[in-house]
């Protein structure tokens, strides 16, 4: 463990094991101290984590069928609407045996489930999106989230999977779309038909959730691709293709908490380590520029926080934040071990 520790200026872990933000606390004793689900401290912190914001406001706000904001397909208004809710509260470690957290995910699976399998954006009225509405960057968070919170085995689930990886690979009849997904390999019509490193991140980070004994080829062909794609640039610089633009998007580097659709290069790490790539060497400038962003205290601030835009605020806009200090931890311990 001192490894990474040793990176950090200061021990963060009091900091981050503080009972004052039990949700925080229960992700640190699992993520950095490799505490088991079952451990006492564990559900102690998972339990009052679930009674405590930013989680319990955001259960509250959530109407009894299962939606937040209006019925329909979820993704807007964002960030208040249904498939917002079901991704953040999956980065905040709820506990998916919670029937409000059960009755969430099943709206979901009825109402945001195009019929190619993907999860998709757009669609008329309450209506299911169309095929043609399906994002790799949606369909990944909430893929990641519906795995998180215990749905791996629902033949739905299967069904996004199965898009997902079909999607990124080719192999398949998923149908492409110039305006959304415009080909394999991550191409994207918001990103100018070109791969979409954003949604390239989600997907990695779904597909890696699936236990390596439960990938099927399909599953390990399209995660390979998918890290591949992502180390084919230097994931501290960032400037993976978008269109005309010659610079990279300034919001790579603005590391934030919770995430949405858009990434910053530390979640690029997080799917790469989670993929099995934490000890390939093009991602040690990019763990070397985590560990330049902590302040003196060893914390990180939040850069990207959706303040004034989600149920409820998780943290102050540029302040230190547990949840990125968090984030970046999780990393420099899966480098640490590599």
């Amino acid at each position: 463990m001192g490894g990474w520790i040793d990176r950090v200026k200061t021990d963060p872990l009091p900091w981050l094991l503080d009972e004052e933000t039990p949700a925080v606390r229960h992700l640190a004793l699992r993520d950095l101290l490799d505490r088991l689900i079952d451990d006492a401290e564990v559900v102690a912190a998972r339990t009052a984590a679930m009674r405590a914001d930013p989680i319990s406001s955001i259960l509250a706000a959530q109407n009894p069928e299962g939606w937040w904001a209006k019925p329909g397909r979820g993704y807007g208004p964002k960030y208040t609407g249904t498939v917002w809710q079901v991704i953040f509260l999956d980065q905040l470690g709820a506990d998916g045996d919670d029937p409000r957290i059960r009755r969430a995910c099943e709206y979901v699976l009825e109402h945001s489930q195009a019929s190619s399998g993907g999860f998709g954006a757009w669609a008329s009225g309450l209506a299911r999106p169309a095929p043609s509405g399906v994002l790799h960057c949606l369909n990944g968070n909430l893929l990641r989230a519906l795995i998180g919170f215990g749905l791996l085995d629902d033949p739905r689930v299967a069904r996004s999977l199965a898009w997902e990886a079909a999607a990124i690979t080719g192999e398949g009849e998923i149908g492409y779309y110039k305006s959304t997904t415009a080909g394999p390999g991550f191409r994207c019509g918001i990103n100018y038909g070109d791969a979409c490193a954003w949604g390239a991140t989600k997907a990695v980070l779904a597909l890696a959730r699936v236990p390596r004994e439960r990938r099927t080829p399909a599953v390990a062909r399209a995660l390979e691709e998918g890290a591949a794609f992502l180390l084919s640039r230097d994931p501290s610089v960032a400037d993976y293709p978008m269109g005309p633009n010659t610079e990279p998007s300034g919001s790579w580097f603005k590391l934030g908490f919770p995430l949405g659709y858009v990434a910053d290069f530390l979640q690029t790490l997080e799917a790469l380590c989670e993929a099995g790539m934490a000890a390939d060497p093009r991602l040690d400038r990019a763990v070397d520029r985590v560990v330049a962003g902590q302040d003196a205290r060893g914390r990180w601030p939040n850069r990207y926080s959706y303040s004034g835009r989600m149920v409820i605020d998780i943290d102050r806009p540029g302040r230190p934040s547990k949840w990125v200090t968090l984030r970046a931890c999780r990393v420099l311990k899966a480098a640490a071990r590599s």
